[in-house]
């Protein structure tokens, strides 16, 4: 569960560093802000895709996956990214639990 889980997060982080340059060219944010605001959720991303062998960072990885829908009210097209992105982490939990449980039993 956790490589799966890993694998969300690090293609998230990578799909919020491409939205910082659309937050600016298409929706006109200001730059500085849109690059602490989308680096400080790559960061984020990656920390907890590092950190998953603690059951908390489960829970910040689904607070992430909030904001990543959130950020469609910057970028619209993070509506889709996001509720895709959340519809990975739930199937990836979900997945890595029944292959767990399989491996136990």
């Amino acid at each position: 569960m956790r490589r799966l889980c890993a694998m969300v997060l690090a293609c998230e982080a990578l799909v919020f560093g491409l939205a910082i340059p659309v937050a600016i060219t298409i929706s006109g944010a200001d730059g500085g802000q849109a690059g602490i605001v989308g680096g400080g959720l790559v960061v984020s991303c990656l920390l907890a895709a590092g950190l998953l062998r603690y059951r908390w960072a489960y829970v910040l990885g689904t607070i992430l996956q909030i904001v990543a829908i959130a950020a469609g009210t910057v970028v619209s097209v993070m509506f889709f990214l996001g509720a895709l992105f959340a519809a990975l982490w739930v199937t990836a939990i979900w997945l890595g639990r029944r292959i767990e449980s399989a491996e136990a039993g």
